[in-house]
């Protein structure tokens, strides 16, 4: 029996990444489950986030799905290897759950040149320390530079990206990370909302300084582990069909989600606690 991949996010920002994913990959189905009833993840602790989380792959697991993305840097940070390692066995040691995360930080460290990186993402990424921790893995001697920047969540979230407001918060956060090293040659946007911010980043940064987005790394990282895993990929069914579903109201889903996405979304609703 195939069934899609799961992709899930704590709202809206991981359409960014499914976006990539299936660009590069259309034929496979995909269900993308957004918990907008209980977004934002960036500022709730360790604890909440990995329930809600945990609550999430369950239920995308209730649908059939063999692989769960969780595109979601928040979630990826607080909750992806405690599922992978405590949780993961006794629900079904043979689907497999990944991150955003890690395929990022495997590859990140080849963009720069002056061996200082800049990552902006939520609180909650920042605090974490995954991505110090990670990089650091793969490449010891880059120095990473953290930057939270918790209003460009709710200015996208809003519909706001494209305004002078958004303007002023950018202009504020990319001051705030400048001051923390003048080597820094690459910035990484560590939030799935940020890719909307984009063009007025580039804008607002020297010419010098490489800005990258996350869902292209993601989604490269995805195919190879499927070509890697033919056994996963055969599970998977392809038809080229999309499912949207929320926990929060489908038509406000709907309506946002279209922002990210660049074409109408429709979204249903579901109740994780009943999982």
């Amino acid at each position: 029996m195939q069934h899609p991949i799961g992709v899930f996010d704590s709202g809206l920002g991981g359409l960014t990444v499914l976006k990539e994913i299936q660009s590069l990959m259309p034929q496979y189905d995909y269900l993308y489950l957004g918990d907008n009833a209980r977004a934002p993840y960036g500022t709730r602790d360790f604890d909440t986030v990995y329930q809600y989380t945990l609550e999430a792959v369950k239920w995308l697991f209730s649908q059939g799905c063999p692989l769960v993305v969780l595109a979601c840097n928040t979630a990826s940070a607080k909750a992806l290897r405690t599922i992978q390692q405590r949780d993961l066995p006794g629900l079904d040691p043979d689907r497999r759950v990944l991150g955003v995360i890690r395929p990022t930080t495997e590859v990140i460290g080849d963009y720069t040149e002056s061996d200082h990186i800049g990552i902006l993402g939520t609180q909650g990424t920042v605090d974490s320390g995954s991505y110090v921790i990670e990089i650091g893995k793969f490449f010891p001697d880059v120095k990473v530079h953290q930057q939270a920047c918790p209003t460009w969540v709710p200015l996208v979230e809003k519909g706001l990206h494209n305004t002078h407001e958004a303007d002023v918060e950018i202009e504020k956060c990319l001051r705030s990370l400048a001051v923390q090293s003048p080597l820094i040659d690459t910035i990484l946007l560590a939030c799935t909302h940020y890719p909307l911010l984009y063009p007025k980043i580039r804008a607002a940064l020297p010419s010098h300084i490489q800005l990258v987005s996350q869902g292209e790394i993601v989604a490269e990282s995805l195919k190879d582990y499927l070509l890697r895993h033919p056994n996963m990929a055969s599970r998977i069914s392809a038809g080229g069909q999309l499912r949207f579903c929320t926990t929060g109201d489908p038509q406000q889903f709907g309506h946002a989600a279209s922002l990210f996405w660049g074409r109408e979304v429709e979204g249903s609703l579901v109740r994780l606690r009943e999982v």
